[in-house]
């Protein structure tokens, strides 16, 4: 009967050193998981920076030399500026586009009054027309205010004239303008 107890009894030293070993491994790994924490926290800064953070002692930084900064600095800028470069050009082409639309509107604008002023100054000679002959009708002292009807009338269609061909005159100054900054 001391044999089989024996047995247990060796088993169970053979666990006991089992286990010590297992404990001491693992002691061994864990005993430097505080200083890891620490390390994996640390903040990378430029070296020249380090006066300006020093109010701060409970973080913890690594320094960076500044060469490697503006290496850094230098590869991400070369890596931006030709996408910034295309995205201004398209942004300034399709302004340009804007902006001869909006020209070409106002230019078409102007034309489309001036065209319906021109077409009330047709009514306006008709109604002048029928003037006359109610005028007329009435003897001589009406055909002086006929006359200065149309005087007026007449200053009138030439000022709208005018107006309508400053405005023609604009309109191909500005095509012209365009069609030279096109080329």
């Amino acid at each position: 009967m001391a044999n089989p107890l024996a047995d247990c009894v060796s088993s169970l030293r053979s666990s006991n050193h089992l286990l010590s070993n297992s404990i001491s491994i693992l002691d061994s790994g864990v005993n430097d998981f505080p200083r890891l924490a620490k390390v994996l926290q640390t903040t990378k800064v430029d070296s020249l920076a380090l006066p300006l953070l020093t109010s701060q002692p409970a973080q913890h930084f690594e320094l960076l030399p500044s060469s490697d900064l503006s290496a850094a600095q230098s590869r991400l800028l070369s890596s931006l500026t030709p996408e910034f470069n295309t995205l201004l050009s398209r942004v300034e082409s399709h302004l340009d586009r804007l902006e001869r639309r909006e020209q070409a509107l106002i230019a078409r604008c102007e034309l489309l009054e001036g065209r319906l002023s021109t077409s009330g100054e047709d009514e306006e000679r008709m109604a002048i027309g029928s003037d006359r002959k109610s005028i007329a009708a009435e003897g001589d002292g009406s055909r002086e205010a006929l006359k200065l009807k149309q005087m007026r009338a007449k200053k009138e269609r030439l000022g709208y004239a005018v107006e309508r061909l400053g405005l023609q005159a604009q309109q191909r100054e500005r095509q012209l303008r365009l069609s030279v900054a096109a080329q």
